[in-house]
C-alpha cells in the first residue's frame, strides 16, 4: 500500500523545523511566525505549509477568498468563486499519483465543476482530465521529449450528508476513458464512507472495484484510515474552505490519509490499514502539536503552518 510508504517517509524522513524563511507574503505583508509566543488578534488566513525541506502549498487570496494554490512540481490551482460559493477548480501540474512521496513526471490538467444542493450543500463534483506523458530523456545525448495526450478521464463525485447531522456521511465516485469515436462508459468506482467522533473524521473506510454493464462489482481494493486523539485547538484547515479541502483529497485516489482536514481539531495519531490483508495490521503514525497563543496548530507530522493577517 503506497501511500503508507508515503506516510512512513513524511513523518521519519522529515527533522522538525528550527526556523522559517520568508516571513512575508506575496505582497509583502509579515506573517506570523510559527515560532513566536507573542500574541496575534483578528482574521487570519493560512498561508503556507512548508517543511525544512520544500514548501509544500502556498495559498494566495483575492481579499478574503482564497483563488490560487501553489503545490510542488510547479503546479498551480486555481478557485473560482459564485457568491459566497466555490463553482470552478482548476489543476495544471503535477501530483504524486501513487501515493509514494515522489510527484512523478506525467503533466495533468483537471477542471471541477461544483453542484449544490437544496440545503447550500456541496452535492456534486464533475470532473474532466487529461494526462500527459512524454518519452524520458536517455542520457547523456538525447533529451526528454515533448508531452502528448495519454488519456482522457471523465469523473462523477455525488457526495451524500447525514440526515441527523448535517456531516459528510459518503463519497460515491465513478469514471471512465474518454476516446474520439468511442460511446462514453463509466468503467471503475469507489465509495468513501465517514465516520465522526464529535465535530471530527474519527474513520473513513474507500473501497475501489470495476463497472460492467453499469454495476459496481465487488470491492478489489479497501482501505481504512482512523484518526485518533484528537486535541481541542483549531486546525489550520478550518481556514479553507469546504469545498475546497473535499477537491484537495480528491486530487489522487491516494488522499483519504489526510480526511482529517475535515475536521475542526487535529489528530495526534493516524492509523492506515490495507483491509484486502489476509490479517490487516494498522500502520499507526504519532505527532507532538504545537500551538499558538490563540490556539492553533503551528506544527505537526514535521510540517509547519505559517499564517498572515487578513
Amino acid at each position: 500500500m503506497k501511500q503508507i510508504f508515503y506516510f512512513i517517509l513524511l513523518v521519519a524522513g522529515i527533522s522538525s523545523i528550527h526556523s522559517c524563511k520568508d516571513l512575508v507574503d506575496e505582497e509583502g505583508n509579515p506573517l506570523i511566525d510559527l515560532n513566536q509566543s507573542s500574541g496575534f488578534n483578528g482574521p487570519r488566513a493560512l498561508f503556507r505549509e512548508v517543511t525544512d525541506a520544500k514548501t509544500i502549498a502556498e495559498y494566495q487570496y483575492n481579499g478574503l477568498l482564497l483563488s490560487k494554490v501553489l503545490t510542488e512540481g510547479n503546479s498551480v490551482t486555481n478557485v473560482m468563486w459564485s457568491g459566497d460559493k466555490i463553482s470552478q477548480v482548476t489543476f495544471n501540474g503535477r501530483l504524486d499519483l501513487d501515493g509514494d512521496g515522489i510527484v512523478e513526471d506525467d503533466s495533468i490538467v483537471y477542471t471541477q465543476l461544483f453542484t449544490y444542493g437544496n440545503l447550500g450543500r456541496l452535492t456534486i463534483i464533475s470532473e474532466n482530465r487529461a494526462t500527459y506523458k512524454r518519452t524520458p530523456a536517455v542520457p547523456p545525448t538525447t533529451p526528454a521529449g515533448p508531452y502528448v495526450l495519454n488519456k482522457r478521464v471523465k469523473v462523477l463525485y455525488d457526495l451524500t450528508y447525514s440526515s441527523t447531522t448535517g456531516k459528510l456521511d459518503m463519497i460515491n465516485m465513478k469514471n471512465g476513458p474518454e476516446a474520439p469515436g468511442v460511446p462514453f462508459e463509466y468503467k471503475d468506482y469507489s465509495k468513501t464512507w465517514y465516520t465522526y467522533l464529535g465535530d471530527n473524521v474519527s474513520k473513513v473506510e474507500r473501497h475501489y472495484g470495476v463497472i460492467t454493464g453499469g454495476i459496481n462489482g465487488p470491492a478489489v481494493e479497501r482501505y481504512g484510515y482512523e484518526f485518533l486523539n484528537y486535541d481541542s485547538q483549531i486546525s489550520p484547515y478550518t481556514l479553507l474552505p469546504f469545498a475546497y479541502n473535499v477537491s484537495a483529497l480528491l486530487k489522487t485516489d491516494a488522499g483519504d490519509e489526510r480526511s482529517f482536514i475535515l475536521s475542526p481539531n487535529n489528530p495526534k495519531r493516524i492509523s492506515i490499514t490495507d483491509l484486502t490483508e489476509p490479517v490487516p495490521t494498522p500502520f499507526i503514525f504519532s505527532t507532538a502539536y504545537r500551538y499558538d497563543a490563540q490556539t492553533y496548530m503551528t506544527q505537526g507530522f514535521s510540517v509547519n503552518y505559517i499564517y498572515k493577517p487578513l
